[in-house]
């Protein structure tokens, strides 16, 4: 049998909600293990429980890594709640830790259990006494090359190599948001955000075949996909824009085309939201970054909103959100070389400081409505859980 333990973060703040939260967070957690009864999860005092068989480990691991509303996790030992117990397997980590290539270590340890005859400064000092005293591995309290926890509750933890944790409120305690999803870098990291503050994503994609290709839309359900990994699930709707893009290319001035072209997909987005009960529409929209994202042309988009507008990553700069997107596994998917619509139809010349009114009558003049509609009807549903496209 395993181990693993998981300590909570954020979550443990709340006060008579905080149920609630650990109800979600267990829900999500069986929800990665496929509510596979072989696997025990429990929750309590701050602390989840993963016990299962050795060959349910690689799900378990997977789970963790992805798992909104966790700070860190670690495979663990137990032992009794022994002094003994926990001096020879403290002396069996850190051997193995110097046949690994360690020199230093340090212990640290957490009594929960106050019952518990020592306290955590005695732990420490005779857990690490065998240790010292045959020379295994020297002590280091500051920067050691492996730290041995141990934590004294129901029975004690013991364990080396804690990983961290995704941190944030579980995914579904703060709402469905409808994600505007590109093939770009900003859009994933913008829904990767909000699903760490506990919002349930569903997405859009605008597809413009042919000019859009269908590697651009293979793109950005594999985004889909691999954001679906921290958000459970993740239901893509791909919306055909061909007709609507055409229409805009007639029938507007061409420096509008960009900002025309976001305030329809605005408009269908309000459509998709309703249907599902989403309460708001996400974006990936970084202040000036690109010309439709001046604060005034913003202005304009956000005037076509039914409901609130959220972008995660107004405040955040280039450098800043690829981190992100590195460290969600969405980067390199991001950045092949198939381009989006609103990329191929970006004119030379975009318009950078819109009115909201001269706009609404450029939208309005566009007739466009019955195309949009049309689209919102004829739109395709993916459905992906746990990183993968669900037949």
């Amino acid at each position: 049998m395993v181990t693993y333990l998981a300590k909570l973060g954020e979550l443990t703040l709340k006060g008579s909600n905080i149920k609630q939260f650990e109800k979600q967070l267990l829900q999500n957690a069986r929800s990665y293990l496929n509510k596979n009864d072989e696997v025990k999860i429990t929750l309590r005092a701050g602390r989840m429980y993963f016990v299962a068989e050795d060959s349910y480990s690689e799900k378990i691991e997977f789970c963790l890594d992805h798992l909104v509303g966790i700070t860190g996790w670690a495979k663990t030992q137990t032992v009794p709640k022994d002094i003994e117990a926990i001096k020879d397997i403290v002396y069996e980590l850190c051997v193995q830790a110097a046949k690994n290539g360690a020199k230093t270590f340090k212990c640290e340890a957490r009594r929960a259990d106050k019952s518990f005859p020592l306290d955590s400064y005695q732990i420490n000092k005779e857990a690490a006494a065998r240790v010292f005293d045959q020379k295994i591995l020297l002590v280091d309290v500051h920067k050691p090359d492996v730290k041995v926890f141990i934590e004294v509750r129901d029975q004690v933890y013991v364990y080396t190599d804690d990983k961290k944790g995704i941190r944030g409120l579980p995914v579904g305690v703060s709402g469905h948001g409808l994600l505007l999803l590109s093939g770009g870098i900003d859009s994933p990291v913008a829904g990767w955000r909000m699903m760490r503050r506990g919002m349930k994503i569903d997405a859009v994609y605008y597809h413009s075949y042919p000019y859009t290709s269908d590697e651009a839309q293979k793109k950005v359900e594999d985004l889909a996909a691999r954001i679906s990994a921290y958000g459970v699930s993740v239901h893509l709707h791909i919306v055909g824009f061909t007709e609507a893009q055409m229409q805009i290319k007639k029938s507007s001035p061409e420096s509008w085309s960009t900002l025309l072209l976001r305030m329809c997909m605005m408009t269908v987005a309000n459509k998709i939201a309703e249907r599902i009960g989403a309460q708001c529409i996400v974006t990936g929209e970084s202040l000036g970054q690109v010309a439709s994202q001046t604060i005034e042309n913003m202005a304009v988009t956000e005037m076509m909103a039914a409901s609130p507008l959220i972008r995660p990553l107004v405040g955040m700069d280039k450098e800043e959100i690829i981190a992100d997107a590195v460290t969600i596994g969405t980067y390199d998917t991001s950045i092949l070389p198939y381009e989006d619509c609103c990329v191929l139809f970006s004119p030379k010349h975009p318009v950078l400081k819109a009115d909201k009114e001269e706009a609404k009558k450029i939208y309005d003049a566009m007739q466009i409505e019955p195309l949009l509609q049309e689209a919102f009807e004829k739109r395709e549903i993916k459905r992906f859980w746990n990183g993968a496209l669900q037949s």
